[in-house]
């Protein structure tokens, strides 16, 4: 499954278990209690009892949203590049036996069907669903699953590689929707659920607290820009995608990564902020895909020991390590040695809060940091540029407008030609449906459709178009060294 996970070793702390640590005891028994255990107040100075606290009505929460619940399923092509290796890899002893020196020039199969399971939830009736692009990342095909068996075809709308969000769409009407909430009332603390489908198992519910806020992992750059949300919700492979439901029953997160050494729950899990997700969503829904903002800094931490050798009171902000050329900081003053300690009014607690508050910020939009350079603050104004990069985001599985055969592909660059040897070509960035099911690879050059030499992607626009309602189509594709014709029903 492409449940994302993490090898990091981390000591999970103890829980407290009991009733009284909950704070689920009846008020006639807390205050027998208190009146068994009473010593008298040292000072005046001390602090009044904490009231206790109920849990939330669970059973109601999963009842109104579980119709709204899906579980997806996507099949993909995995490429395995079986030459020059043993058929039992390229480290066994039994390499060099003659016997298994006959099987190891044997036809092996190249393409190796996936199949992938996740969770996600329905946010509006007429079908769209958010869960995570882990989940559909190169997907040939993608199958919701409703509450009530019911199964569509999905169509990825758009996905967004930096935030972990994807947007889906089945053709559907009058559907149950979740209610989404604000997460940034979310509070250390605070009761959460989560439903999905761990392991397959369908409508598993499981629940714990909010363990930290606007965490920041920085041991996965692809999810730089995101403040995850750490629970202690158990979350296994199969919940990625699915909601984290506040106590109200409001969609506060997307679960979508554990700490993990085993592939399963040890008591860390992190939640994409339902905050990000919709802004992700409605970008996608209104533009077709997904921008992020950029500064163009290398920050890092500041410690204790940086605090004092900078002047600064306490830990706190980012500090510049580098400074790119010609990047927005440079632009607007910034040097490496300034400690930014707030980005437009927000305080930045470290280096993390920084990427995500720039990342989930709008290309070209205007930003005020207050930083500290030279033992004195100062307010810099700064004109965010663009973090898109060739592959960083995609956005509808219909490519450049390959709708039936699935491909996004564009013209060869002149070192790519040389570099692979041909006159001219297409290249493959994604291949889903048709082109995927035919064994196509992002990284795979289209040379020719039905004969015709192809430089353009007009030139293969055109070829579909003169194919008219004809089933097929026959592509001359290169991978590696490698070239062979294949057949693409269109869709």
């Amino acid at each position: 499954m492409q449940f994302r996970r993490t090898t990091l070793v981390l000591t999970a702390s103890g829980l407290l278990a009991c009733g009284a640590a909950a704070g689920w005891l009846t008020p006639a028994l807390f205050s027998s209690a208190s009146a068994a255990t009473a010593v008298p107040a040292p000072s005046s100075a001390a602090h009044a009892p904490i009231p206790l606290a109920y849990a939330p009505n669970y059973t109601a929460i999963v009842a109104e949203n579980r119709a709204a619940v899906v579980t997806i399923t996507s099949r993909s092509v995995e490429h395995r590049d079986y030459q020059d290796q043993g058929i039992f890899g390229d480290n066994s002893p039994f390499n060099n036996d003659p016997f298994f020196q006959f099987f190891r020039d044997l036809p092996r199969p190249q393409n190796v069907p996936v199949q992938s399971l996740g969770s996600g939830f329905i946010v509006r009736s007429d079908g769209v669903i958010l869960t995570n692009a882990h989940v559909v990342r190169n997907a040939t095909h993608v199958t919701v699953k409703l509450a009530d068996g019911t199964e569509y075809r999905a169509k990825v709308v758009g996905l967004d590689i930096p935030t972990d969000v994807a947007v889906l769409k089945i053709d559907a009407k009058n559907l149950p929707t979740v209610r989404l909430g604000n997460s940034s009332n979310l509070q250390v603390g605070n009761y959460v659920l989560a439903l999905g489908a761990p392991y397959g198992l369908e409508e598993s519910a499981t629940a714990g607290i909010v363990s930290a806020i606007g965490r920041s992992l920085q041991d996965n750059a692809d999810n730089s820009y995101v403040p995850f949300i750490q629970t202690d919700v158990a979350v296994n492979p199969g919940n990625s995608g699915g909601p984290l439901f506040d106590e109200h029953g409001n969609v506060v997160g997307i679960n979508s990564q554990i700490y993990s050494n085993t592939g399963g729950f040890e008591g860390v899990s992190f939640a994409i902020p339902i905050n990000v997700a919709a802004s992700v969503e409605q970008q996608i829904l209104e533009h077709g895909k997904v921008e992020h903002a950029r500064l163009g800094v290398e920050v890092q931490p500041v410690n204790q020991a940086l605090a004092g050798s900078f002047g600064l009171s306490a830990p706190g902000g980012a500090l510049v390590a580098k400074v790119e050329p010609d990047s927005a900081a440079a632009q607007a003053g910034i040097k490496a040695g300034d400690v930014i300690l707030e980005f437009n009014g927000n305080k930045v607690a470290d280096s993390g809060a920084l990427a995500a508050a720039v990342g989930m910020s709008s290309p070209g939009s205007v930003a005020k940091l207050e930083i500290w350079r030279s033992g004195r603050p100062l307010t810099l104004s700064v004109k965010l540029g663009n973090a898109a990069q060739p592959g960083e985001i995609t956005a509808s599985n219909a490519g450049t407008g390959h709708g039936r055969l699935g491909l996004e592909v564009r013209p060869l660059t002149p070192d790519e030609r040389q570099q692979a040897g041909v006159p001219s070509g297409l290249l493959v960035e994604h291949s889903t449906g048709p082109a995927a099911d035919a064994g196509i690879q992002p990284g795979d050059i289209v040379l020719s459709a039905d004969g015709v030499p192809l430089s353009s992607v007009n030139q293969l626009r055109r070829v579909i178009r003169e194919r008219g309602n004809e089933n097929a189509i026959a592509l001359l594709v290169q991978h590696g060294d490698v070239r062979e014709f294949v057949p693409v029903q269109l869709g």
